[in-house]
């Protein structure tokens, strides 16, 4: 599909904020809210808008949860490369993310559990024991600062200034 300014614009204010409503939406791209609906829908049907997500700072709530990423090597499947691969690994409920990467491993994978030996657990008799993989090298996330382009830190300054009368 070929992408306009109006259509790139759709798509941008999404990606920011899916909760936005349909009518700010349109303002924003400068068309009626009828046809940001249209195109929303068409999108959708393209597959070119796959999801809604919402970013949630679980570190604020009692819920115990780690990430984890994992590098991994792996040995390409002759005549179908690394997309037989993934689609076996992402298949797992415990994945969030799977990226082929360039450099010094082939497979970056997102996962996550409610405890570090969960999480090494899945590693160990999951993902390192399928007869493709020659190497995994595990790494947990011990915070995050920002995801999907949200900042997490809550030592934001309001600089804004105090207006008397």
């Amino acid at each position: 599909m070929i992408i306009n300014e109006k259509t790139e614009k759709i798509l941008e204010l999404l990606e920011d904020d899916c909760m936005m409503s349909l009518e700010q939406m349109a303002t924003l791209a400068g068309i009626e809210a009828a046809e940001a609906a249209a195109l929303i829908d068409e999108l959708k049907d393209k597959k070119i808008i796959l999801k809604n997500r919402t970013v949630i700072n679980w570190e604020k709530t009692d819920k115990e949860f780690v990430t984890a990423q994992i590098a991994l090597n792996v040995v390409p499947q002759r005549g179908e490369g690394f997309d037989k691969i993934a689609e076996r690994i992402y298949k797992f409920p415990e994945v969030q993310s799977l990226y082929l990467m360039a450099g010094q491993y082939d497979l970056l994978v997102t996962i996550g559990g409610k405890t570090m030996k969960e999480v090494a657990q899945f590693v160990a008799n999951r993902l390192a024991t399928l007869e493709f993989v020659t190497g995994t090298s595990t790494h947990f996330v011990l915070k995050k600062y920002k995801e999907q382009g949200v900042i997490f830190d809550d030592n934001e300054i309001d600089d804004r200034q105090v207006i008397t009368l």
